[in-house]
């Protein structure tokens, strides 16, 4: 598989093309780009089977790239900043890896534009897979296994997302709690905006979770969520999602 990366910090783009040599010897990276006109140009030059794309580049923001030539591969992009996530599912995206790189992150993303080829295998590396993209903020059912049986779980029935190591977990209302085979920002586009908020790097929580909630230093706010999280742990809406969640809060 060839790739292409478009990446403005040479630290950060040799730390992933070691991680993506490391991960899958059959990676070839091809190429990177640490501007919009180099990234044009070399799309316009060569076809890669995936690109890991920089949001913010010392030209301006890569999805004007998608305005100036035509994408025609998977897309992961990768940012120190999580507001673009809608944009950037809409814009040939796969996955949206929070900076700074995350091995266990970019294996998750490859793992899942395998699965995504092996589900659809009458679409090419090399075709978009817009077409098999979950469709923002529409999901409403999660299947989950049990042992050898399978359930699903409805989105009203959730109380909150929680990652944890390797692993993502789905906490109902009722208290149960499963591992789901996704990653929680691959998930975050997919719920309801009205209905779920992205807090920090860890938790995803639904609007009736919440029990109580205190004012801490530097704008933070802590969320005593029901039922309350394993051990425990204190959940906190991150400084820079706290403004953002002020106005979730009063939709």
């Amino acid at each position: 598989m060839t790739v292409l990366i478009v990446e403005d910090e040479e630290l950060a783009a040799s730390e992933l093309r070691t991680i993506l040599s490391e991960t899958d010897t059959s990676i070839e990276v091809i190429a990177v780009a640490g501007t919009i006109e180099a990234a044009v140009k070399i799309l316009k030059e060569s076809a890669p089977d995936l690109i890991f794309m920089d949001i913010h580049l010392g030209d301006g923001d890569s999805f004007e790239i998608f305005q100036r030539t035509e994408v025609k591969c998977p897309v992961i992009f990768t940012t120190a900043y999580d507001q673009y996530t809608l944009k950037a599912f809409k814009n040939q995206g796969i996955d949206y890896i929070l900076k700074p790189y995350d091995r266990e992150d970019i294996e998750q993303a490859l793992k899942k534009l395998k699965g995504l080829q092996e589900q659809y295998p009458g679409v090419e590396a090399k075709a978009p897979l817009k077409a098999v993209q979950p469709l923002t903020g529409t999901r409403n059912r999660f299947m989950v296994n049990l042992g050898s049986r399978i359930k699903t779980v409805s989105a009203n029935d959730i109380a909150y997302f929680m990652a944890e190591d390797k692993y993502l977990y789905l906490f109902t209302k009722e208290g149960e709690s499963y591992i789901l085979d996704e990653t929680i920002t691959s998930l975050e586009p997919q719920l309801s905006t009205q209905e779920f908020f992205r807090i920090s790097r860890k938790f995803i929580i639904h609007i009736s979770s919440i029990r109580e909630m205190f004012k801490l230093s530097r704008n933070r706010i802590k969320v005593v969520l029901d039922p309350p999280p394993p051990a425990n742990l204190t959940v906190v809406v991150s400084e820079d999602r706290a403004s953002q969640f002020r106005s979730w809060l009063n939709m």
